[in-house]
């Protein structure tokens, strides 16, 4: 299957889960092809063929955005170099959760999140502690004769108790001795934190030189400005209070700066965020929604209540 078939693939199954599904990013760099929303919950999709492609730049831009547009990152793929993504599994690249379009079908769609991850060793599962110590208790079994029963230790199984989650293999005769389900989902949605290993959030990267000036302007209002390097968008910014944010682009007005600020304004839409693209001479007063604003407009901003009102007059549209 070709990449552009499985991004349509994919969009098409977000939308029949009841997304609201943006436009694909198609200009390079990108660290993601779709943002989707259903309700509160916002996911920014990477789709490859093979997922060895994502590499940890983009994994911890993904990150990134995923943090400061309120939005879990996911990557949807179809192999590794080796093998075949297994289906009901989530695997992990760089931070970020990675699933086969099987898994994505039944957790969007069908509303069945996955059970078993990928980890260093093997495949594995979460075991619900308490229930796990209950059932041994109901049996009247002490940890050792636990620990017999399945082969291991006694202190494996006084961790499995305490949280240590298990092989599949151990999973599954737990399953078979207690009669009982003893596992719990992966929770892809707020980011599958229970399993995924810690790692500190990525440093942003430097600003663009030639975006200097229109970051001053940001941060003098009230903005915490927090650059981009591999999406559409040069900037996200947030009011100190977090009440808004925002998208900024910035470049000459040419149909590639036209295209992103379509793409900005689709993106905008589903992570309820506005956007406007700052240019040296605006032709038009919006694109889509994302206001334009010349560079000298800008540096005249004074503060955050210009600025707002400025892209009210300018905008068509508002986020949902």
């Amino acid at each position: 299957m070709s990449r552009s078939a499985l991004v349509g693939n994919v969009t098409a199954m977000l939308r029949d889960a009841g997304f609201l599904v943006s436009d694909r990013c198609a200009i390079r760099p990108k660290s993601f092809d779709v943002a989707a929303r259903r309700g509160e919950d916002t996911v920014l999709v990477k789709i490859l063929g093979n997922i060895d492609a994502f590499d940890a730049k983009t994994g911890a831009e993904m990150r990134r955005l995923g943090e400061y547009l309120r939005a879990t990152p996911v990557v949807i793929g179809l192999r590794t170099r080796d093998e075949d993504l297994k289906p009901g599994v989530v695997y992990f690249r760089h931070g970020v959760p990675v699933l086969s379009p099987d898994t994505a079908m039944d957790l969007f769609v069908e509303e069945v999140p996955p059970l078993i991850y990928a980890a260093p060793g093997g495949l594995y599962v979460n075991i619900d502690s308490e229930v796990l110590a209950d059932a041994r208790e109901d049996r009247d079994w002490s940890l050792g004769r636990l620990a017999q029963e399945l082969g291991v230790s006694r202190r494996t199984v006084s961790k499995y108790e305490d949280g240590m989650d298990a092989s599949v293999d151990v999973a599954t005769q737990l399953e078979e001795l207690f009669e009982a389900p003893l596992t719990s989902p992966v929770d892809v949605i707020d980011g599958a934190d229970e399993v995924r290993e810690g790692e500190p959030m990525p440093d942003d990267p430097a600003v663009d030189p030639d975006d200097e000036p229109v970051v001053a302007v940001l941060t003098r209002v009230g903005f915490d400005v927090h650059p981009t390097d591999r999406a559409p968008f040069k900037t996200i910014s947030e009011e100190k209070d977090r009440e808004q944010r925002m998208l900024t682009g910035h470049s000459e007005f040419t149909e590639t700066a036209e295209k992103r600020a379509r793409i900005m304004s689709s993106v905008g839409r589903v992570t309820r965020t506005t956007s406007i693209y700052v240019v040296d001479r605006a032709r038009q007063e919006s694109v889509d929604g994302t206001a334009l604003i010349e560079r000298d407009e800008i540096e005249n901003i004074r503060d955050v209540e210009d600025l707002k009102d400025l892209i009210k007059e300018r905008a068509d549209e508002t986020p949902a």
